[in-house]
């Protein structure tokens, strides 16, 4: 299903509840991604614990699981699937196939609505796997939603219609923002946004280091940067100017800070961020592509 691209805020704590009656939403892979969306769907309110439920490998991480977010946490959960709404598929790539199967022998009714944020699986791959009319949303979010700044895009498969893509920025917004986009960006995304923290996470250190270099003791360079960067972030976005606008507010003649964008722009700091958004989504095409040997 194709939808024209749109930007979401967070979805107030009042908002009504995702489930029909007697309906559950059970996510399957308690991981840190799995267990982020729990509880962002919890205090939100968009859900109630008595309708959530998990499942995980080990009976150690279901206990734990059950204890912090205070939901129906098993590793069996075959007799849930019948009154299940919503699905959220948050396993690897790999598991998938093992999970579908799962799915299909515990008798999976076709309007439960499937959310996958399985890097690489592309829609037609999860419908073929699964082989049935259910309505599938392929998502990307990325790790930031643990903090509630988390940036989701989402598009949705043959049978999904505009109330399921709708669902579905619901239960990402409840931990950060949320875009609908076609599918065909989706390896591009994967890797911009999808990977792009860690691109972040290493700028922060190697400025913090150069402050230690300088001079500066370590937990004060770390925190004038962590600080700078996130300030700088939000100028970009709630000001609506281009980056090059606002960094020419910083920059003044015969100013340090022209002479550091002069190494940095030296350092070809362009085109090597280019260069591994290029390599990362090259990548990202490849993840769900079967392994020699390997039926997935």
């Amino acid at each position: 299903m194709q939808s024209t691209e749109q930007t979401e805020q967070q979805t107030p704590t009042q908002a009504p509840g995702l489930l029909a009656e007697g309906r559950t939403l059970g996510v399957i892979g308690a991981g840190v991604m799995g267990q982020t969306l729990l509880r962002g769907l919890l205090q939100s309110g968009l859900v109630q614990h008595r309708n959530v439920w998990t499942t995980a490998k080990s009976e150690e991480t279901c206990k734990r699981v059950a204890a912090s977010l205070g939901i129906a946490a098993e590793r069996d959960y075959r007799a849930r699937i019948a009154d299940a709404g919503i699905l959220l598929l948050c396993v690897k790539p790999s598991q998938m196939g093992v999970v579908l199967t799962k799915l299909k022998q515990a008798g999976l009714p076709e309007d439960v609505l499937l959310i996958s944020i399985a890097a690489g699986d592309t829609i037609a791959q999860l419908e073929g796997m699964l082989g049935t009319a259910n309505p599938w949303i392929r998502a990307m979010p990325n790790t930031p939603c643990i903090v509630g700044e988390g940036m989701t895009v989402v598009c949705g498969g043959t049978e999904a219609r505009e109330e399921h893509l709708a669902t579905a920025r619901r239960i990402f917004q409840a931990v950060g923002l949320c875009r609908v986009v076609d599918e065909t960006y989706f390896n591009a995304i994967t890797a911009l946004s999808g990977s792009g923290p860690a691109y972040i996470y290493l700028i922060i250190e190697a400025l913090a280091d150069a402050g230690v270099r300088v001079g500066l003791p370590r937990e004060l360079a770390l925190s004038l940067v962590s600080q700078t960067v996130m300030g700088a972030t939000k100028m970009v976005q709630a000001s609506g100017r281009h980056p090059a606008s606002l960094r020419d507010d910083v920059t003044t003649p015969a100013g340090c800070t022209i002479a550091g964008l002069l190494m940095l722009e030296d350092g070809k700091i362009r085109s090597v961020l280019a260069r591994a958004i290029e390599e990362a989504t090259r990548t990202a095409g490849q993840l769900g592509q079967p392994k020699a040997g390997n039926s997935h």
